[in-house]
């Protein structure tokens, strides 16, 4: 078993996350075998990498590798017609790389299942069996179970791939590697443009660190490559940085969500979740609103209604202790409008003072508090307020807001 950090320096593989370093284990313990492996990952975490890490350790290493897309290859791959090779008589004794295999048609997956459990295979058009021996690695962004029970994947076929599996981590639980991997890739590209590699303030990092990378290394070394050519100051801040993160990237984090004709959900912006964070508590405060004003002017309220008592007991906001309703909290809260007491203490009439719902205003105002009651630690007050950093740096522009 070749060492680790060997690995790294010979295949150009940065980083130091935990769950990487046990990838590269177990592609090196299965590299020197025939054993079949499946490699799970997200889209752009670098799986093709693995699958040519394991056939260069191999006995194989001399002999051809061949990467297949299998979202973009014809129905029949494994043998060929007329005189033409297919692949698996290409890579006769070598290795074949099936990458994205979730996409592989159903009757082209049974043709593969055979190839896999005898190594044999028949030509289009031909009658005559043919033999092989290629050592086949699988890829899929997928969940291939997932695949299976909706009768979209061949349980057979998903067993016989899954002998050893590898998991490639995404790039968003490998932080500590995140500023490595850009420090490299900014190298790399200084000396393909012959300029000067940028470097990160601290700002900066902290904001690539936090970004959410729905494109893993790939989209990285992209950024990179823009940061380096369009950036015209070396030293790049964070206001500068955010200007190449996308606008709108794909979210991990928990944001109001609506439904989709397949019965999963679709996630909104930042601006969507206070809407709908505003709304609902306006009508839970406004429903207490109307219950304590009944109580207050009919003492004899709750003795004679126990189901209003029990309606307010059942009530969200209830939960809320005495003292944290009378006192501000944490959360934008639309403060009830007071009952206005008449002399005798008695209340006859009362005016209700509607707040502005403007979301942009309720937005700008949490922003300023958040940093206030941070110092201006614009890192804390994203947390604070469940934002992203990225975000953050754009809603200070957008607002205007001077920190």
């Amino acid at each position: 078993m070749a060492d680790i950090q060997s690995i790294k320096n010979r295949f150009g593989i940065i980083g130091n996350a935990a769950e990487l370093n046990y990838a590269l284990q177990v592609a090196s313990q299965v590299a020197n075998t025939d054993l079949t492996v499946l490699i799970f990952g997200e889209s752009g975490v670098g799986k093709e990498a693995f699958s040519q890490i394991i056939h260069s350790l191999s006995t194989r290493k001399h002999n051809p590798f061949i990467a297949v897309n299998c979202g973009a290859i014809p129905g029949s791959f494994t043998g060929a017609v007329d005189s033409r090779k297919g692949y698996f008589e290409t890579v006769n004794s070598g290795t074949i790389f099936l990458d994205e295999i979730g996409e592989l048609p159903l009757g082209t997956q049974a043709r593969l299942l055979r190839v896999l459990e005898t190594g044999e295979f028949i030509r289009v058009g031909s009658s005559k069996v043919q033999k092989t021996d290629v050592r086949v690695i699988a890829a899929s962004n997928k969940d291939l179970l997932d695949l299976v029970h909706s009768g979209r994947f061949r349980q057979d076929l998903y067993y016989r791939l899954n002998t050893v599996p590898i998991r490639v981590p995404a790039l968003h639980n490998r932080k500590d590697d995140i500023i490595l991997l850009f420090r490299k890739f900014a190298v790399d590209f200084a000396e393909k443009y012959k300029t000067a590699p940028v470097q990160l303030d601290d700002d900066a990092k902290n904001l690539l660190i936090n970004y959410g990378w729905p494109g893993n290394v790939r989209e990285l070394k992209n950024i990179a490559e823009q940061i380096s050519v369009l950036s015209q100051d070396k030293q790049v801040s964070g206001r500068e940085l955010a200007k190449f993160l996308p606008e709108h990237p794909m979210s991990r984090l928990p944001v109001l969500a609506h439904a989709n004709g397949n019965g999963t959900h679709e996630f909104a912006n930042e601006r969507e979740i206070l809407y709908k964070l505003f709304f609902d508590m306006k009508k839970d405060v406004t429903e207490l609103k109307r219950m304590f004003l009944e109580i207050l002017q009919n003492p004899n309220l709750v003795a004679q209604n126990q189901n209003l008592v029990n309606q307010l007991k059942e009530s969200e906001s209830y939960r809320l202790k005495p003292q944290e309703f009378m006192q501000p909290i944490t959360q934008p809260v639309m403060q009830p409008a007071q009952p206005v007491l008449m002399h005798d203490d008695r209340i006859h009439e009362h005016e209700e003072v509607e707040e502005s719902l403007n979301i942009m205003d309720k937005e700008r105002e949490l922003i300023i508090k958040a940093l206030k009651k941070h110092k201006g630690k614009r890192k804390d007050a994203a947390l604070d307020l469940g934002i992203s950093e990225r975000t953050l740096y754009r809603k200070l522009k957008e607002y205007d807001i001077e920190e």
